[in-house]
């Protein structure tokens, strides 16, 4: 057990770090959400580089976890831990395998608490989406493997907004082509074309939604936080909004 009296002003030891981070993934949400992230996510500026990446790989680890909330925690730490500077490709790449298969997609669960997978998922891509060390088009591919992947969830919990939010940040990267922030959307077309009559698949659902905030921010701007910082405009806005208005258009003809 951990005194959180004492730890939450005590500083950032490897023994407390290692403390907090297992309190991560406790199945208890407030000690989770509400005592163990808000410290890691405090500490990360204070730890040495060595540490950063002692604890970015632990938490890539629990992509595999079997538990949940496990899995569901990892990636809000390690995202504040990219925005730090610190970086490993097998974080992207244990992330890549984890993101788009997660099939418990629930948003609040009673006794839980808060999972979000698919929100604290694109909160981790909005922070690989603008590191250099990771390749912007293929992180642009990973959303859409995570917008078309079966599910019989709908979104409820603002998923929508979060996952348009990094794939607006991750399309304003200089070195993108206006081919490569355009392509991600083929398979997307391609899935809306060949659907059927009848009801509305979730992940169809989820999908229209989350291309609806895009196409807002790819008109707007969009800022590297929910309000902070002057608004950024996308590489290739333009070819971006037409390109979405035309996806959107297969499923909803009026759109465009």
């Amino acid at each position: 057990m951990i005194d959180w009296s004492g730890i939450e002003s005590a500083a950032p030891t490897p023994e407390a770090v290692a403390a907090v981070s297992a309190a991560l993934r406790s199945p208890d949400p407030v000690e989770r959400d509400e005592r163990a992230y808000p410290l890691l996510a405090r500490w990360v500026p204070e730890l040495d580089p060595a540490a950063r990446l002692a604890l970015g790989d632990e938490l890539a680890e629990r992509f595999a976890d079997p538990e949940i909330q496990a899995r569901t925690f990892a990636p809000l730490v390690l995202a504040k831990l990219v925005q730090a500077g610190a970086y490993r490709p097998q974080w992207l790449a244990a992330f890549a395998r984890w993101y788009p298969a997660e099939q418990d997609l629930r948003g609040w669960d009673d006794t839980l608490g808060w999972l979000h997978a698919v929100a604290h998922g694109a909160d981790l891509l909005r922070s690989f989406g603008l590191h250099p060390g990771a390749d912007p088009a293929a992180l642009l591919e990973l959303g859409a493997a995570r917008l078309l992947a079966p599910t019989e969830h709908v979104w409820d919990a603002m998923e929508d907004d979060r996952l348009g939010f990094a794939l607006a940040l991750t399309l304003t990267r200089e070195e993108l082509t206006e081919e490569a922030s355009v392509a991600w959307l083929e398979p997307v077309a391609a899935t809306f074309a060949d659907g059927e009559p009848g009801p509305m698949p979730p992940f169809a659902s989820n999908t229209l939604r989350t291309l609806r905030v895009l196409y807002l921010l790819a008109d707007r701007g969009v800022r590297p936080g929910w309000t902070d910082g002057g608004v950024r405009p996308l590489r290739h806005a333009a070819a971006v909004r037409e390109r979405v208005a035309a996806v959107l258009a297969v499923a909803a003809p009026y759109a465009g």
